[in-house]
């Protein structure tokens, strides 16, 4: 009979299903900028951005207020490795006229309480920072600077927050939409003087992040906070991404749902019935809150009554005597309702309630209306595990997990105290979300000690970040620094120029004997080779001249293995011609003895066009009985050796070098080549005068500078750190090629590997244990910087970056990863930009024009793929030489096509000189 009675409040798995899609709709809306002001669930940001990792500490207070009782707290955090806390509470009333008079009166109220409790705990003269829980809807709209050993930090808390309405029977005067916080704060200051007290209102939370913090404290994978008691919410750890209401896009905020609302704009009217209808329109908000009249503890004992009622007053309960009780609002509690529901005691509670409420009932009596409590807690349970379970299912899908293993926080007196609830919210939401693996984790005074925590987080937050800035300070480049950088390049393009000081100095500025750029006129079959990193390629190159001028080419890649390039240099040159063999078979060219560019990216001392002396290895490359010998009698000899073909070698040429002539071909305009890429160099057109190592005064020639050395002689040490150094050191040729180490592909993930190690150290990453996997040097490619930070990249997938590499990180440790990739690009960029405008500088003054326009052509997977570095380089080369507008030109392989058009002007230029 009850079950026909109450049909309507039994909710099958498809009717929850639809209630779970109906909530995901509207939290989508609360979170959407232009959606939020119609929303129902306001999908408010906390400004809470972390969970507690386990290692804070300190002494904080904390005041509770949003319930029948005001606490206040002290709570003690020790860093002892145990995630221990201790808590000490007082509780105080909330008189009727204090959560029903006006504003000054309740505030003023608050300040009294806990100077009482800071008295009783003698903690008057100690300045403790303070942690407010007001579990109210607020709307959290400023960030404060929160104080951590006299020095300031911002963006950590957010210490504001406008009431945007009264809940749970509080009818307080003059505080709608108004700062709460201030309220408090100047309710404060008012006893300053008289009692000798200091405090900071730090953290304002609502008493379900509260529950949230306090149980990630003990579990760090609770990232969801759940009330259910006199009122209900519930919050959870939102992506920044899809916050519109919040600046940035990085990491996570928790977010309060304020969930209570749901259905304020009638998508439950279906759901609701008379019986909620009649309950809404005798409460104090009719229309508002009408979710949280469906479920929480505050109505459930005012729905049974007014169920029973109707069913007496029908004749189906009581033998239709309608008692004083049955008619009196509020004489049915959610403590008789919970007390009905102890299976185990049968009907004696039953029957003992109803009699106490002089309602004199049968044994049928007595099981209709504990039928009647079930089935409204049950309903209430349903309810709250389709919205949680909608909550569950949107933290799944934003991590893009197939299965999701989450802990959810919990708190409030209906889930404590009735002897079903529990049970019956755990079994619902798994069947709801069975793709979740769900942990239920009760709070210990999560409103009190959730304000403290917050608190705690904030001051571990403030501290952590002093000691990050520390340690990325070095990479922060003033606009001085880097002009310093600039003058200093210039002063060392100088000494390698001049014949006295190029012996000694660290930019060895090279002639090539490339003394033209390409004119148009260039035409025929050149083969090109190019060797310069891990991979080899050798090209055929067909050049046109005339109205259709073009280049086509054909291209074979063959690996160096490690064995050779780190062999003898016999061995490299075999490996070479064995290829060169293999590639001239493949395209069927065997017998013609062709022209040819050697793209040689290494630094060369040449004699001529055709001779080149390897001044050093770099790159990784340790070939033995190569170092001042030439390269092209080398790689001569090797073909000898093989006695298959013969080729005519023209010219060996550095890939900076081809990199120029490649745009040179596209805009006469090139006159500068950089690559920016595994390696580091820029070339330029110098005019004969200025090169005193070559004989002439008369036209230009191409300077390959290898300003890898830059620093070798200790003139940029200032701004070497700790980090550069072990990467130096550990590197094959410690003490060479600083600059580039700095600058280039080849180091910049290693740099990061060694300061994520030494943040690791200081326990501010990966929980402070460093994997075997970080410990490997060349583990965090140069790839992996361009990847994590592309601005279009969600930390999500930043962290399945990491996690590839072994490290397991949180979200955390993800914005900080990303922080230190920046850090360490952006530098590389700016030091490339300054050493790019000296030189630029110096073309102008060349010229001795007043303002120089002029193209750099470039290369370099750095460039070409990283999200920032061009654009941190174009912006520093603007700023440091502002009279020189430079074009940046992409090359389009410049070491393969460059190789061959340097041997087609030095064909071309040839025949000339013959004629």
């Amino acid at each position: 009979q009850v079950d026909r009675y109450l049909y309507h409040m039994r909710l099958s798995d498809d009717v929850l299903l639809d209630v779970m899609a109906r909530f995901q709709a509207e939290m989508v809306k609360g979170l959407g900028r232009d959606t939020n002001p119609t929303a129902t669930v306001k999908m408010l940001p906390s400004f809470v951005r972390s969970l507690p990792d386990g290692s804070e500490k300190g002494d904080f207070l904390a005041v509770d207020l949003g319930g029948s009782q005001f606490r206040a707290h002290q709570v003690k955090v020790f860093d002892d490795g145990k995630q221990s806390s201790q808590l000490e509470s007082k509780f105080y009333p909330t008189p009727k006229e204090v959560i029903q008079g006006n504003g000054a009166e309740l505030f003023d109220y608050v300040a009294e309480c806990l100077l009482d409790f800071m008295e009783t705990k003698n903690l008057k003269h100690k300045k403790l920072p303070l942690g407010f829980t007001f579990s109210f809807p607020c709307k959290q709209t400023k960030l404060e600077e929160v104080r951590c050993k006299k020095k300031y930090f911002t963006g950590l808390l957010l210490c504001r927050g406008v009431l945007l309405a009264w809940t749970k029977h509080f009818k307080v005067r003059g505080v709608q939409d108004t700062d709460v916080v201030s309220a408090l704060r100047k309710a404060l200051q008012k006893h300053k003087a008289s009692f000798d007290i200091d405090i900071d209102v730090l953290a304002l939370v609502n008493d379900t992040v509260g529950t949230m913090m306090t149980c990630g404290y003990d579990d760090q994978r609770c990232e969801v906070g759940l009330i259910i008691g006199t009122g209900t919410n519930a919050c959870y750890m939102e992506e920044m991404r899809h916050i519109d209401l919040v600046e940035g896009d990085e990491g996570r905020m928790c977010i309060n749902t304020e969930w209570g609302a749901f259905g304020d704009d009638g998508a439950l009217d279906d759901l609701r019935t008379e019986f909620d209808q009649e309950l809404d329109l005798g409460s104090l908000n009719p229309g508002k809150q009408l979710f949280e009249k469906m479920i929480s503890s505050l109505y459930l004992g005012e729905l049974v009554r007014l169920i029973l009622l109707k069913m007496t007053k029908e004749g189906l309960l009581f033998n239709g005597k309608v008692s004083t009780a049955l008619l009196t609002k509020g004489k049915i509690e959610i403590k008789h309702v919970s007390a009905m529901e102890k299976y185990k005691e049968g009907l004696s509670n039953t029957k003992e309630i109803l009699t106490e409420l002089n309602l004199f009932p049968s044994e049928e009596d007595c099981i209709a209306v504990q039928h009647v409590c079930t089935i409204v807690s049950f309903r209430s349970a349903n309810l709250c595990a389709a919205t949680l379970a909608a909550i569950l299912t949107r933290l799944r899908e934003n991590k893009k997990l197939l299965r999701m293993r989450t802990t959810v926080g919990i708190d409030g007196g209906l889930y404590k105290t009735h002897p079903q609830y529990a049970k019956r919210l755990h079994k619902v939401v798994r069947r709801l979300v069975p793709n979740c693996d769900v942990r239920f984790l009760l709070s210990v005074s999560g409103s009190g000690k959730g304000a403290a925590m917050v608190t705690a987080v904030a001051y571990r937050l403030a501290a952590q970040r002093k000691q990050i800035d520390a340690a990325l300070a070095p990479f922060l480049l003033s606009l001085e620094t880097l002009r310093e950088v600039k003058n200093k390049m210039r002063t060392e393009l100088e000494y390698g120029l001049k014949r006295e000081t190029q012996a000694s100095a660290t930019v060895k500025m090279l002639p090539t004997y490339v003394c033209g750029t390409p004119d148009g006129t260039e035409k025929g079959k050149f083969l090109a080779l190019d060797l310069g990193g891990t991979n080899f390629r050798v090209l055929l190159v067909k050049i046109r001249s005339g109205r259709r001028r073009s280049v086509q080419m054909y291209n074979k890649i063959f690996a160096i293995p490690l064995e050779i390039m780190q062999g003898t240099g016999e061995e490299l040159f075999d490996h070479i011609v064995q290829c060169i063999a293999d590639f001239l078979e493949y395209m069927g060219i065997k017998g013609a003895r062709l022209p040819l560019g050697f793209t040689f990216s290494f630094p060369c001392r040449q004699a001529s066009i055709d001779k080149g002396t390897l001044v050093g290895w770099t790159k990784g490359f340790k070939a033995t009985d190569c170092e001042g010998e030439d390269v092209v009698d080398m790689l001569r000899e090797a073909i000898r050796r093989r006695n298959e073909f013969d080729l005519d070698i023209v010219a060996v040429v550095n890939d900076t070098v081809g990199t120029m002539m490649t745009c040179g071909y596209e805009d006469p305009n090139c006159e500068i080549g950089l690559i920016a890429g595994t390696g580091s160099n820029v070339c330029y057109m110098e005019d004969m005068k200025n090169i005193e190592i070559v004989e002439g005064n008369e036209g230009k020639m191409c300077i390959n500078t290898e300003w890898g050395g830059f620093g070798d002689n200790g003139c940029i040490d200032n701004i070497r750190t700790q980090y550069d150094k072990e990467v130096d050191e550990g590197s094959l040729n410690p003490g060479k090629q600083r600059y580039e180490k700095m600058t280039s592909g080849m180091y910049l993930g290693e740099i990061v590997r060694q300061i994520l190690i030494d943040l690791t150290k200081q326990g501010l990453l990966f929980r402070g244990q460093i994997s075997e996997s970080l410990r490997k040097r060349g583990i965090f490619e140069t790839k992996f910087l361009s990847q994590i930070e592309s601005d279009r990249l969600a930390l999500l997938q930043v962290r399945r970056i990491l996690q590839q590499l072994g490290l397991d990180s949180t979200c955390e440790d993800s914005i900080i990863v990303k922080e230190v990739c920046g850090a360490v690009s952006k530098r590389a960029a700016q030091l490339c930009g300054a050493g790019l405008a000296a030189i630029v500088e110096k073309k102008r003054e060349n010229r001795g024009v007043e303002h120089l326009q002029i193209t750099v052509g470039v290369d370099g997977t750095l460039y070409k793929l990283h999200p920032h570095f061009s654009r941190v380089l174009r912006e520093t080369v603007k700023e440091l030489a502002p009279q020189c507008d430079v074009t940046f030109m992409l090359s389009e392989d410049g070491s393969g096509k460059g190789a061959a058009l340097i041997t087609a002007v030095a064909k071309r230029l040839h025949n000339v000189g013959q004629k």
